[in-house]
């Protein structure tokens, strides 16, 4: 060969050796291999859920409130609401209680001590009967006044009152009329006349007055 065909040659051979670094790179067309194989990893993708951003959780918090805006209540808050109430409810129980026990109490007081006091008034029935017998001037008799009187005094601070009877208008809740008059004097269902005095204690009648009533 001669010279010129061995430049010849050589210069092709540089040649067919840069071409290749200064192709493009050429992409995958839709139907290569590189391209069906990338498919499967787009679709996985795409089923995979899509994590909720802050402003998502939000609304989904929102959603799970009641109707009118208040969050439900969890079981811990609900249970400590129904002791309370029930704690509530055994102390307003327990309080009715200590009062209907405190006013039976006192009932049972008053009733003990009315069925005393009916059981002394025939003693200061006597005393009244006998003292209005007695002689004026008598020392004895005068000294039966002098313990009568202390027995009054005493009654009174127990809260023995005696009922007030004659002028007065007849009241059946103090009043027991055996006897009725015609006195022209005296107005029309007024007591003129006591035959046996009547007490209360404390405001509960202890035994009636017993009257005579003008018609």
């Amino acid at each position: 060969m001669s010279e010129e065909n061995k430049k010849t040659s050589e210069v092709q051979e540089e040649a067919g050796k840069e071409a290749p670094e200064s192709e493009a790179v050429k992409e995958p067309s839709e139907g290569s291999p590189e391209t069906a194989a990338k498919e499967p990893e787009q679709k996985e993708e795409a089923g995979k859920p899509q994590k909720d951003t802050p402003e998502e959780d939000a609304k989904e918090g929102k959603s799970k409130t009641s109707f009118f805006g208040k969050k439900k209540k969890d079981k811990l808050e609900q249970q400590v609401e129904d002791l309370t109430d029930r704690l509530k409810r055994s102390m307003a129980e327990f309080d009715n209680y200590r009062k209907r026990t405190e006013k039976e109490k006192s009932s049972m007081y008053i009733i003990g001590a009315r069925e005393i006091i009916e059981k002394i008034l025939p003693v200061v029935d006597n005393f009244e009967r006998g003292l209005a017998q007695a002689p004026e001037g008598d020392a004895f008799a005068d000294g039966m006044q002098m313990i009568y009187k202390q027995l009054l005094t005493t009654l009174e601070g127990l809260g023995v009152e005696a009922i007030e009877a004659v002028g007065k208008e007849f009241n059946p809740d103090f009043h027991n009329a055996v006897m009725h008059v015609e006195d022209e004097n005296a107005g029309e269902n007024m007591v003129v006349e006591e035959l046996q005095k009547g007490y209360t204690y404390k405001g509960f009648v202890v035994r009636h007055s017993m009257v005579k009533v003008a018609n």
